[in-house]
């Protein structure tokens, strides 16, 4: 099954969350099997991502969005943990600071986006800027309903200089954001993730909803799709997520570059390596010395 074309919010069409099941899973199942095509796809992004790096000239912008305990930090460690950090970076997006606010609301966004050859993760993003901002009433409607315009010429800007971006939004219900709150509280070890907004924000849960459904309608598009992520069942969110990432770079068509050397003479100079240290002399001629 294609997920990208399952989970793909359509540009312009009207969204209601709550009629969106999620708890569907399209028929997978929390098996060894599952878990083990999970692991192997995120041991096949590792090696996407070499590619990518390697190649140099583009890059791939992941966004992460969803209520508190979406599992937004869930899929970071369990389908991108084994992205190597030296071409890989997750960046989060806390209240602005008195900088930022003294310049436009993309100016950190910008600052974070993926520099060629990179991953970057955005752990939620410039969308809080019509969601929380939106919810909370922090700056008006006339300067918030101008933003979605002003994000989609950002993303246009980003895929015209090399960056592929996708976009999750992970859906779960109240109910399980309910659940997961208690697992929390009974764990010590996750205790420090609790906060008393949690419980507040809940009560504005429909208008946050109302908030990501008009995202969907205007801010998706096929060069830079949002993803609508049953999300209930976190094995099943890991599992189609790290499908779409290998469905999407395999299809960026990456290409190792080209070598840059004569591989001839360099496995010249190698053997010629190879006769020295065997005959005890070093690449300058003098005897080895022996290590104590």
């Amino acid at each position: 099954m294609d997920f990208r074309k399952e989970f793909f919010a359509k540009p312009g069409k009207e969204f209601k969350l709550a009629e969106i099941d999620a708890d569907k899973t399209f028929g997978v199942d929390k098996s060894d099997k599952t878990l083990k095509e999970t692991a192997a796809n995120s041991a096949e992004l590792a090696e996407l991502q070499y590619q990518l790096y390697s190649e140099g000239k583009r890059s791939l912008l992941i966004v992460l969005q969803g209520m508190d305990a979406a599992g937004k930090d869930g899929v970071i460690n369990h389908v991108l943990a084994p992205l190597n950090p030296q071409g890989c970076r997750v960046q989060s997006f806390k209240t602005p600071s008195s900088l930022e606010l003294s310049h436009d609301f993309l100016w950190r966004v910008h600052a974070a986006a993926p520099k060629k050859g990179e991953i970057v993760i955005f752990n939620r993003s410039h969308y809080e800027d019509v969601l929380i901002q939106r919810v909370h009433n922090l700056v008006p409607k006339s300067v918030w309903s101008e933003r979605y315009e002003l994000i989609n010429d950002f993303e246009k800007l980003l895929t015209k200089n090399g960056t592929k971006i996708v976009k999750f939004y992970l859906h779960i219900t109240p109910e399980e954001q309910l659940a997961r709150f208690k697992d929390r509280l009974d764990d010590p070890e996750r205790q420090w993730k609790i906060s008393a907004a949690d419980y507040s924000e809940r009560k504005l849960w429909g208008q946050y909803q109302k908030a990501f459904e008009e995202v969907f309608e205007r801010c998706s598009c096929e060069k830079a799709p949002w993803y609508i992520i049953p999300a209930n069942k976190k094995y099943f969110r890991n599992y189609a997520i790290s499908r779409i990432l290998i469905d999407t770079l395999r299809e960026m068509k990456l290409q190792l570059p080209p070598v840059s050397v004569d591989i001839s003479v360099v496995k010249s100079e190698y053997k010629n390596a190879e006769q020295w240290e065997k005959s005890g002399l070093g690449p300058d001629g003098n005897p080895l010395k022996k290590q104590a």
